[in-house]
């Protein structure tokens, strides 16, 4: 009965951050971990690592980097918004390496997927990445050492 009179009140979300180049890589790293909506361990130890060499972070730094990645990637903008991000602020160069990165995150698994290769293309292209440095990528990931 006090619950009808008194309800709960849901808590108010913390606001999300605005996304700058370092939080729309890694939303990115986890929409493609999450595109075969299967989320394994290796790939977040993946995506924590990327994290951790290209913004030279501690793990830890690099695993609370990625939980507000996480979170941004829920309740963000579309691939495009990220990838706009990434355009102006990042080098064609790294950018290609990003391409590369996010093979590995999609990879990670120990298997290629289709839902994954399809959301890593849709990034890619999205990123402005040539078809050739595309490819590139893609070999470079699914070529065993």
């Amino acid at each position: 009965m006090l619950e009808r009179l008194f309800p709960r009140r849901a808590p108010t979300p913390k606001p999300l951050p605005q996304p700058n180049a370092q939080l729309a890589l890694g939303a990115l790293l986890v929409r493609v971990a999450l595109a075969n909506k299967n989320y394994v361990v290796s790939e977040v130890a993946k995506i924590d690592q990327i994290l951790a060499a290209t913004f030279t972070l501690k793990p830890l730094d690099a695993a609370k980097l990625r939980a507000q990645c996480e979170a941004l990637e829920r309740h963000a903008p579309g691939t495009p918004e990220f990838a706009r991000i990434l355009r102006e602020e990042v080098s064609y160069e790294d950018r290609q390496a990003l391409g590369e990165a996010m093979w590995a995150v999609a990879m990670a698994d120990g298997g290629r997927d289709d839902d994954e290769e399809i959301q890593l293309m849709a990034i890619e292209t999205a990123l402005g990445l040539t078809a050739s440095d595309m490819a590139a990528a893609r070999e470079k990931a699914i070529t065993p050492l």
